[in-house]
């Protein structure tokens, strides 16, 4: 029973998580955030994997999964730490577009509220290139402060998710262990004697010669 409850929460959180990452690869795509568009593509993969593992009792797939909790965590530890400038990290800088362009979180010009000022280009000033905008005002929440909750729900769900994926595998393997300790796995049990026909061991010593 409590195997059976375990799995059906674990499912719903690997469910949740595929929502949420969907979600955030939307967003991330939008502001060609290459880095964090990496990371979501090997979150969703796994965590089909471990959704796969509880699913059909595949323990080593929840192995997988529960490993790749761990990083997961610490990857969006790093990325609250990015976009609130800790330990020499900037948000302005182009880390996570691996340096290939200036794009930055997609909330910064679309956030709650926000409203872009946009200003005509110089007299005699035609470039491909240039961006016409300048600033965004009006803001309800800064877009760093979005991008912190996101992580921080993605912190808070795969820890949910590391805790009952442990137990799941653990629950997993002491049914396989119980029910293989009764023989349930064994096709020849090891109090199995191979016997000989009661007929052979009556046989007449004198027919033998």
């Amino acid at each position: 029973m409590g195997c059976c409850s375990g799995r059906c929460t674990l499912i719903f959180i690997c469910t949740l998580q595929l929502v949420l990452a969907l979600e955030r690869q939307v967003f991330d795509f939008l502001g060609y955030q290459w880095a964090p568009i990496l990371a979501n593509f090997f979150h969703i993969i796994i965590v089909i994997l471990g959704l796969f593992g509880t699913i059909q009792y595949r323990p080593r797939y929840i192995v997988v999964y529960t490993v790749w909790a761990a990083l997961w965590v610490a990857w969006n530890v790093f990325i609250i730490c990015f976009y609130l400038d800790v330990g020499g990290l900037s948000k302005d800088s182009d880390l996570l577009t691996f340096n290939i362009s200036a794009h930055h979180s997609w909330w910064s010009e679309h956030g709650p509220g926000c409203v872009r000022r946009e200003m005509p280009q110089s007299p005699g000033v035609r470039t491909t290139e240039s961006h016409s905008y300048i600033t965004v005002m009006g803001c309800l929440m800064e877009y760093q402060y979005i991008e912190v909750v996101h992580s921080g729900t993605q912190i808070l769900v795969a820890l949910l998710g590391f805790v009952y994926a442990c137990y799941v595998v653990s629950a997993i393997t002491e049914e396989e262990d119980s029910f293989d300790f009764i023989g349930g796995f064994d096709p020849f049990p090891l109090y199995h004697v191979n016997e000989k026909p009661s007929h052979l061991l009556l046989k007449p010593m004198y027919l033998s010669t």
